[in-house]
C-alpha cells in the first residue's frame, strides 16, 4: 500500500535540498530578516512611548506588518525554488536520464513541486517562534494565525505550480524565473490595479454598474495582498461588501481560482514534460 504512494524523485529532492548549505543559509537570511524587523519595530515603538515600554495596542500592528513582510519574502523566494525544477535538469543535460527510469511524468512534477514547497513550509514554521511574541501582548485570535498560514500554503503551492508549469515549457531557468514573477506581479500588482480601475468605474455609476461592481469584487478575491488584509481585518471583508453587493467571502473566491490555477498548471506541467511521447503516464 506505502508502495503506491512512494515517490523516489521526491525523495532524492528533499535529501539534496536539505543537505546543502545554501539551503539553510537561505532559511537563515530569511529569519534573520524577520528577526531584524521585529527587533526594529520594538525599538521604535518604545521610544515612541517616551517611556520605554511597549504597547499593548501596537501588538495587533506588529502582527499585521509582520504578515505582510513574511508574505513578500515568500512571494520573492518561492519562484528561486521551483522555476529551475525541470529547466535545470535539461540544462545539466539529465532531465532524459530522469525520463528514462520507471517514474511517470507525475511523479516527477509532484515530486519536484512538493520539495521545494517542503522547505517554504519549514521556512513558515521556523518563523513560528517569533509570531509567539504576537500572543505575549495579545490582540490576534489563534484562529487568525491558522488562517494566515493556510492562506500561505495555499498561495505557495499555487505559485510553486507555475513555476514548474514555465520550467517545464521553457529551456532556460532565466526565462522561466521571469515569467514566474511576472506572473507574481499579475496577481499581485496588476490585479490591484484592475480592482482601483474597476472600482472608480463603480463609483461614478455608469451604465455599467453591475458588472463593474462584480469585477471589483473578482479582482480583489484573487489578490493575494487583498485576502490577507480581510483575514487580518474582518472589517476590510465586510467594506467590500458593501461595496460591490457581493456577499460571497473573498476567501472562498479565492480558494477556488487558485485552485484552479494549481490543476492547470500541474496539468500543463506533466502533458509538456514527455511532449514527443504518444502517452504520458
Amino acid at each position: 500500500m506505502m508502495e503506491r504512494f512512494y515517490n523516489p524523485v521526491l525523495v532524492k529532492e528533499l535529501k539534496l535540498r536539505f543537505r546543502s548549505f545554501k539551503s539553510f543559509s537561505g532559511l537563515m537570511f530569511y529569519l534573520s530578516v524577520i528577526s531584524i524587523f521585529i527587533a526594529g519595530f520594538l525599538l521604535l515603538t518604545t521610544e515612541f512611548t517616551g517611556k520605554g515600554f511597549f504597547s499593548p495596542d501596537m501588538s495587533f500592528m506588529m502582527f499585521a506588518v509582520l504578515t505582510i513582510v513574511q508574505m513578500a519574502l515568500v512571494l520573492f523566494i518561492t519562484p528561486s525554488l521551483t522555476a529551475g525544477a525541470i529547466s535545470s535538469e535539461r540544462e545539466k543535460q539529465t532531465l532524459n536520464i530522469l525520463l528514462t527510469t520507471t517514474q511517470s511524468s507525475t511523479q516527477i512534477i509532484i515530486g519536484k513541486l512538493f520539495s521545494s514547497v517542503a522547505f517554504l513550509v519549514l521556512m513558515l514554521v521556523a518563523g513560528l517562534p517569533l509570531y509567539s511574541l504576537v500572543f505575549l501582548f495579545g490582540g490576534v485570535s489563534p484562529s487568525q494565525l491558522v488562517s494566515i498560514f493556510l492562506f500561505y500554503l495555499v498561495t505557495v503551492i499555487a505559485i510553486g505550480s507555475i513555476g514548474v508549469m514555465f520550467s517545464t515549457i521553457t529551456k532556460k531557468t532565466i526565462v522561466s524565473m521571469i515569467a514566474t514573477y511576472g506572473s507574481i506581479i499579475f496577481l499581485g500588482g496588476i490585479t490591484a490595479f484592475f480592482f482601483f480601475l474597476t472600482m472608480a468605474f463603480h463609483q461614478m455609476g455608469s451604465a455599467t454598474g453591475a458588472s463593474s461592481s462584480f469585477m471589483t469584487y473578482f479582482w480583489a478575491s484573487i489578490n493575494p495582498g487583498a485576502l490577507m488584509l480581510t483575514l487580518i481585518s474582518p472589517s476590510i471583508g465586510d467594506a467590500l461588501i458593501e461595496l460591490t453587493g457581493i456577499e460571497l467571502p473573498v476567501w472562498v473566491t479565492y480558494l477556488i481560482v487558485y485552485v484552479l490555477i494549481i490543476v492547470f498548471s500541474l496539468t500543463v506541467a506533466i502533458k509538456k514534460l514527455r511532449p514527443n511521447m504518444k502517452s504520458n503516464r
